[in-house]
């Protein structure tokens, strides 16, 4: 693919330039970015289907609003990494910081190391897959999705999730509220495969069978009066007002 691509280097070019060459490339095109160097929103918006490949760490919100295509970061990436993809495929080699994959609606994200608090943030049918650990809260208000962790998971995990899906082949620290672990039925065993092999061997030979899967106890979907008699007694008070 790099034989064929059109190389940016952002040490000389702007991610203005860059990112403008992408949201006008025709489907099928390659690119190259080099000398990254932290910088933030590379290859944002992208809507066709072309290759990106960057060669080096990136900051803030690299690949976001990811349409489609693939984009492959050989290195870290800081905040916001594929916030609100849709289809495609983004996937860093190294680290992502927090709220990885947020808002994500679609496509697959796939961090080859840890990824830092929040991942999954608020996830709305993305699927997203950590070869390391996740940091805490992650999956927070996850609506729809797949988050799959191949190590440990920290405090609050799925806090006030509603029906997206955790699978997690460590340990996890804690569970946020409303989140309990489930069973793992062949479907899901399905699922977590399926997933591994689209992440590429990131999982260092984990095995569907090596995951629990975590996910909502509905409770918070409805209101729940703790005291009755108390509501109760303060209404009839407000009554005796009137």
């Amino acid at each position: 693919m790099i034989g064929a691509a059109r190389v940016f280097d952002l040490a000389e070019a702007s991610r203005r330039e860059l990112n403008r060459a992408l949201h006008e490339a025709r489907d099928g095109k390659s690119f190259e970015v080099v000398n990254p160097r932290g910088a933030h929103a590379v290859a944002c918006g992208i809507t066709a289907n072309i290759d990106v490949v960057v060669r080096g760490s990136v900051g803030y919100y690299c690949a976001g609003m990811h349409q489609r295509g693939r984009v492959l970061v050989e290195g870290n990436a800081s905040t916001g990494l594929a916030e609100n993809i849709m289809s495609g495929v983004v996937h860093i080699t190294g680290n992502a910081t927090m709220s990885a994959g947020a808002t994500g609606c679609g496509g697959l994200v796939v961090v080859g190391g840890n990824a830092g608090a929040r991942c999954g943030i608020s996830m709305k049918g993305a699927d997203i897959v950590v070869g390391g650990n996740v940091g805490h809260m992650s999956a927070f208000m996850a609506q729809a999705g797949n988050l799959v962790v191949c190590g440990d998971a920290a405090a609050d995990l799925g806090d006030s999730i509603y029906e997206a899906q955790i699978f997690v082949r460590g340990d996890v620290e804690s569970l946020g509220a409303d989140c309990v672990e489930k069973g793992m039925r062949p479907e899901h065993l399905d699922l977590v495969g399926r997933l591994l092999a689209a992440a590429g061997g990131v999982a260092d030979g984990a095995a569907p069978r090596d995951f629990r899967r975590y996910g909502s106890a509905r409770r918070l979907y409805n209101f729940t009066i703790d005291d009755v008699d108390a509501l109760a007694a303060a209404e009839a008070g407000q009554e005796a007002e009137r």
